[in-house]
């Protein structure tokens, strides 16, 4: 599947997320990554093994997405500390529908 990515000139911080689940064969574990941009730069990235074994690719989305929640919290302050107050809500792109319910759900 190819995808046409656009330039985005808006400057606006958003982060995709995105993990392969039981993607080691020996011990079951998981890898996930998130990435960070503000429009069309990158400035952060992560990817590491998970440190759980998930019983499904719901779970294991949701702690990269709670994770990477952390990170746009640590950004937000940092932004606010240098003087740029960001009130937008910084939208993390996940591909995962069951994540999303679980991160949508108030209960």
């Amino acid at each position: 599947m190819a995808y046409d990515f656009q330039r985005d000139e808006s400057g606006d911080l958003q982060g995709y997320a995105n993990s392969d689940w039981v993607g080691n064969l020996d011990d079951s574990k998981s890898t996930s990554g998130y990435v960070f941009s503000f429009g069309s730069d990158v400035f952060s990235w992560n990817s590491k093994k998970q440190d759980v074994v998930a019983q499904s690719t719901a779970k294991i989305e949701y702690i990269l997405v709670a994770s990477a929640g952390n990170q746009v919290i640590w950004y937000r302050r940092v932004l606010y500390d240098v003087g740029q107050l960001h009130d937008e809500l910084i939208v993390i792109w996940v591909d995962n529908k069951s994540a999303i319910a679980i991160a949508k759900n108030h209960v």
